[in-house]
């Protein structure tokens, strides 16, 4: 006899705590092999395909696309063995019959020599039966739950709820589940159903012929959830923890970027400006060690890191979002380029882990792409500093006593002053600028 398992939606690592589905990638009758990802879920920082550590054929989902699951909930469950295999696929499950346990998920502590396959068979319909047996309940015309006394007789039986998340949202809200009917499948009540009957109920009776002044004057409300939300919960804590404060100068950059035609001109990976201005923040770092550090409020101390880990920022369809280049101060210009470019597309392509926007311990901002000159940023918690970047244009600039047309852009360091004083973010913002004013200045820090 075939073994049916469970597979509960895994622990995505860095306190992540729920998950919403974007996106099924298999079917009820599908064949699944180990490690073949499943689905694709929207974390508070990142898109990611999880991986089933099962082989064998689904026979339940748990979960509808847009609906948020907690860490643990049931996400698919799996009949294993190669008896419940339909043939000619039974090799998709043959690691599975020996009785062993599962291997860990790949992402997830596993090994990651072996990539994970996304190998679709053929649906099997015939040997699998749907999560829930009761017959479906007759199709309700109208989108939204009938409630109040007039709604029809609850049905018997247990109420067709699988999400926890969906039966606190109905507690909380004093909806009772017995008196809606579930829109999704077998008459399921899915978390949009006790959102729509809890819009009814707060809901004022409606006027007879609402002017469009009213409807307007309510408003547009976009929940702050996702990585929107991450973003929000994140930045107030900084404001409410960080006492911080800016210090700015322009610099003329002119010598740098000759100094970058003359670097791409020779041939090889190209040299992009994030990547000298990232070199320059390693060299200011080493010099002033203590904008590269946190503060352990609990133990009163503060703590002075000793790799960089410098986070960008990047602005994506999703929102903004700071990749985290590990190990900065080891990496030259060309390294630094090429890091730069691999994290910038997973980033536009919603593919970064979790592991690729965390453990930062210093951000570089440009926010000169985006046309502006300056910024008081807010600082990325817990970190200490952040260096903001204006856009690189054309001055009028005194250069060897002479007024001239020279490419002059705005330099800021936001810092939290526990960790130091205003001389010491003064004199890594000089040294910045010094190395950007003439390059060479850089290579004797190095």
């Amino acid at each position: 006899m075939p073994q049916v398992m469970e597979f509960k939606l895994p622990d995505l690592g860095e306190g992540l705590t729920e998950a919403e589905i974007v996106r099924w990638l298999v079917a009820v009758g599908d064949v699944v092999a180990i490690d073949q990802p499943v689905v694709e879920v929207e974390t508070a920082k990142a898109m990611v395909e999880v991986p089933c550590p099962y082989g064998g054929v689904v026979t339940a989902r748990f979960g509808e696309e847009g609906e948020e699951l907690p860490v643990g909930a049931p996400l698919i469950t799996v009949a294993v063995g190669a008896q419940s295999l339909p043939a000619g696929a039974a090799e998709a499950a043959e690691a599975e019959g020996s009785g062993e346990a599962p291997r860990p998920l790949i992402g997830y502590g596993s090994d990651h020599s072996r990539p994970a396959r996304r190998r679709r068979v053929r649906p099997v319909t015939a040997a699998v039966s749907a999560p829930v047996t009761a017959p479906a309940p007759a199709p309700v015309p109208a989108p939204v739950p009938a409630l109040g006394p007039a709604a029809p007789a609850a049905p018997a039986g247990p109420v067709p709820v699988i999400s926890p998340l969906v039966r606190k949202l109905a507690k909380d809200g004093g909806v009772d589940l017995r008196a809606l009917h579930g829109s999704g499948p077998e008459g399921l009540i899915l978390r949009a159903d006790v959102e729509a009957a809890l819009a009814a109920l707060r809901a004022p009776a409606p006027a007879p012929a609402p002017a469009p002044a009213a409807v307007s004057a309510q408003g547009e409300r976009i929940p702050l959830k996702g990585l929107r939300g991450a973003v929000a919960e994140k930045l107030s804590r900084s404001r409410s923890e960080i006492p911080d404060a800016t210090c700015w100068v322009d610099a003329d950059a002119t010598e740098l970027m000759a100094a970058r035609a003359a670097m791409n001109a020779v041939g090889g990976p190209k040299i992009s400006v994030l990547a000298l201005l990232a070199r320059i923040c390693t060299a200011a770092l080493a010099k002033y060690p203590e904008l590269n550090s946190t503060v352990d409020l609990a133990a009163k101390e503060i703590v002075r890191l000793p790799s960089v880990h410098l986070g960008f920022a990047a602005q994506t369809e999703r929102g903004l979002v700071v990749p985290v280049v590990r190990d900065a101060q080891g990496r030259n210009p060309e390294s630094l380029s090429a890091e730069f470019a691999r994290l910038t597309e997973l980033a536009r392509s919603g593919r970064l882990a979790p592991a690729d926007l965390t453990g930062g311990t210093f951000t570089l901002n440009n926010y000169g792409v985006f046309g502006v000159d300056g910024s008081t940023p807010i600082i990325n918690h817990p970190e200490a500093a952040m260096l903001g970047v204006g856009r690189i244009i054309d001055k009028p600039w005194v250069h060897q006593g002479q007024l001239a047309v020279r490419k002059v852009v705005q330099l800021s360091l936001t810092f939290d002053h526990r960790v130091c004083d205003g001389g010491t973010a003064g004199g890594f913002l000089r040294h910045v600028a010094d190395c950007v004013e003439s390059p060479a200045v850089l290579l004797r820090s190095l």
